[in-house]
């Protein structure tokens, strides 16, 4: 009688569940737009504690690196102790400040000689343009347009900013506005990522005592194998995705010695600073690149597009997934899907985040056939036959 009665309890817990499970599924669809606005402005609030996390895992490798190989073979003492992480710290981010001063102070001086240059050499460029017009048979009339827009060029920015000097105005306002905006919640993504950073132990430590108070052994065993995999797979992408964008930015800048391009140095550095976003950040380079070499001439500047796509198609299917694939053990092939897949859903934080998390999701998964694999002994011994 007590099974009986036990089955029928078990019984109608399970179909509650499953009227719960629909009934929230029903309410989801039914109200699926005002979920996703609650939502996004949930992530708005939260953007900079979740920006704070990702910038910790990036400077926790850095700063990883100063604590083990730098000062790894200083004998621990109370003081040491106690002034390495925050030492460490500071040292991490001295590195990355002078490493983004370095890229601009030689980005913006470039761009300043490169404006002065156009204006005046403005009048060979109209005619390199107009010879590329005239041998391609473009209609005289279009040329003559063209030549017509040169001249006047400088003039026509001047009446425009003359023109709709208001809206210059509300522009530079609403700029300021969104530069305020960017810098308090960069303040705090910072401040949060030192914090992690400094008291990862500490974390580390409260995180498993409410594991060991809310959940079982079994439980907290496999939350703890996904972490310490998800820290290494991160970690090594990061590690990975840096030395792709050195490599990256050594052929920039040696293939443009070599095709005699300007600015070579400072285009090479700046497209290997911008490689660290995946694929995207080539374009970003590029565009620079671009810009900067047009004002010295328009023919090396289209040449220069030409040559980074070429380099990028090369640098994406042979360099990136082998690199970057290799170090955190992914295939290349899976490189590449989740890169394309992650930029559709999220740009260029899901370009980011795309490929560590499938090297998560690819490790737990081999991990998850092998233990089948072993629990299976007739898979083995066919496996050991084959």
């Amino acid at each position: 009688m007590r099974g009986d009665v036990s089955m029928k309890d078990k019984t109608r817990k399970d179909i509650i569940i499953i009227i719960s499970y629909i009934a929230l599924v029903i309410f989801a669809l039914v109200n699926f737009s005002k979920i996703f606005t609650f939502l996004g402005k949930v992530i708005s609030i939260f953007s900079p504690f979740l920006l704070g996390i990702i910038l910790a895992f990036v400077l926790n490798v850095l700063n990883n690196f100063i604590e083990k190989k730098i000062f790894g073979k200083i004998k621990p003492s109370k003081i040491w102790n106690k002034i390495k992480r925050p030492l460490c710290i500071t040292l991490s981010l001295i590195l990355v400040f002078l490493t983004i001063f370095f890229v601009m102070n030689l980005l913006i001086p470039q761009l300043k000689n490169s404006a002065s240059l156009f204006t005046d050499t403005l009048p060979a460029y109209k005619e390199d343009i107009i010879g590329i017009l005239n041998k391609f048979d473009i209609d005289e009339s279009t040329v003559n347009k063209v030549g017509e827009y040169l001249d006047n060029f400088g003039k026509v920015i001047t009446d425009y900013i003359k023109g709709n000097s208001k809206d210059v105005i509300t522009v530079t306002t609403e700029v300021a506005t969104s530069v305020v905006n960017i810098i308090s919640k960069g303040i705090i993504t910072l401040v949060f990522a030192i914090y992690m950073i400094a008291q990862k132990e500490t974390l580390s430590r409260q995180i498993n005592k409410v594991m060991k108070a809310y959940l079982k052994p079994k439980t907290i065993n496999k939350i703890n194998t996904v972490g310490t995999l998800a820290n290494k797979t991160f970690s090594n992408f990061v590690t990975g995705q840096c030395l792709e964008a050195l490599i990256f930015g050594s052929l920039v800048f040696v293939g443009m010695l070599i095709f005699r391009f300007p600015y070579a140095s400072t285009i090479g550095v700046l497209l290997g600073f911008t490689a660290l976003i995946p694929i995207f950040g080539a374009f970003i380079g590029t565009a620079i690149g671009f810009i900067l070499i047009m004002m010295v001439s328009p023919v090396k500047a289209i040449l220069f597009v030409v040559f980074i796509i070429v380099l990028q198609q090369i640098e994406g299917n042979l360099i990136y997934p082998r690199v970057v694939g290799k170090s955190i053990g992914l295939p290349g092939m899976w490189v590449l899907l989740s890169v394309t897949v992650g930029g559709s859903i999220g740009g260029i934080l899901g370009m980011l985040i795309a490929t560590p998390l499938c090297s998560l999701l690819y490790a737990l998964f081999t991990k998850m056939v092998n233990d089948r694999l072993k629990s299976n002994k007739i898979v083995t011994n066919v496996k050991e036959k084959a």
